[in-house]
């Protein structure tokens, strides 16, 4: 069974194999009229079904055009149209949704969920987010740098804000493609140790910078995130805020970067908040090809778990 949870726990082997895959089923889809399924339908004749306890944009169009381009039919669920751990245990769901689909994407809360799900599922299960990791996300992310700047081995990456699960999942991935990571935001918002300790044991150097401006020198990657999710109460918006603006990515600090860096950020993105609409819309941003990607890497992890 193989399961897409998270990239350390993805053979780096196989992570590249996805990446590979991803581009080439890109290439081949700009070569024909937008609109038309791919050449290939590896998913012909198979149900995916998509769950989503947290709502989406770029996660649920992207994984049901992706099933679609290559053949196949979703269902898409959201958690009040479900008994998802309610009157239902997770793993009954599992056993029960594993008889009518062939594949499972969850985008959730807690990990414990989708471990569970994963556990009892007799069809592979897809992360399409929890609360601790994004690794999706991320997949698109290495691609979308390989596209623009080729081998991210080696390169030299800075996030800026909040160390949550996007960033989680980029410390995953700085070991398992091999490039080195600089994390810049308050003490209080640092990434897990967990995470920052994978890393440096596969061989990424990982640093915390609190100077922002230091942080981003020499860096060919400059990514960061929201500073406060949707279901945060007021007063932590508040305080987040007062805690992350010293790390907004904007001119000032991307001129101390190289002069051919990247930005990214997954998106949503609150303007003028974690990044100025002056870097979004600017010559460093490749926001709108990595969001773009989150398709083709999915397609390509989709069919790495169903070995077609």
């Amino acid at each position: 069974m193989k399961h897409f949870l998270d990239i350390h726990k993805t053979d780096a082997a196989d992570l590249r194999a996805m990446i590979n895959s991803a581009r080439a089923m890109k290439i081949a889809r700009n070569d024909r009229p937008k609109g038309e399924p791919d050449d290939v339908q590896p998913l012909a004749g198979r149900m995916v079904a998509l769950i989503f306890e947290k709502p989406s944009t770029r996660t649920r169009v992207s994984f049901d055009v992706g099933v679609r381009q290559m053949g196949g039919q979703t269902m898409v669920l959201s958690g009040k149209e479900m008994q998802l751990g309610h009157g239902e245990t997770i793993a009954d769901t599992a056993r029960v949704l594993s008889r009518y689909v062939d594949l499972i994407m969850i985008r959730t809360y807690e990990e414990a969920t989708l471990l569970e799900m994963a556990e009892h599922a007799t069809v592979p299960v897809i992360n399409g987010l929890t609360n601790r990791t994004h690794p999706c996300q991320i997949m698109a992310d290495v691609m979308t740098y390989e596209e623009h700047r080729g081998p991210i081995a080696g390169r030299q990456v800075v996030w800026a804000g909040d160390g949550n699960n996007v960033c989680a999942s980029f410390l995953h991935a700085a070991g398992q493609f091999g490039f080195d990571f600089t994390f810049t935001g308050p003490e209080t918002l640092e990434p897990e140790d967990k995470f920052v300790g994978f890393a440096r044991g596969k061989g990424s150097r990982v640093v915390m910078e609190r100077d922002p401006l230091r942080a981003v020198q020499g860096a060919d990657l400059v990514v960061t995130d929201t500073w406060v999710s949707m279901h945060d109460p007021e007063s932590a918006k508040e305080r987040r805020h007062n805690q992350l603006s010293p790390y907004q990515v904007n001119d000032a600090l991307m001129a101390h970067a190289k002069p051919d860096a990247l930005f990214m950020h997954c998106l949503p993105a609150h303007r003028n908040d974690e990044v100025t609409s002056a870097v979004m819309d600017g010559p460093h941003s490749v926001v709108f090809d990595e969001a773009e990607n989150r398709l083709h890497a999915q397609k390509a992890v989709m069919r790495w778990c169903l070995g077609v």
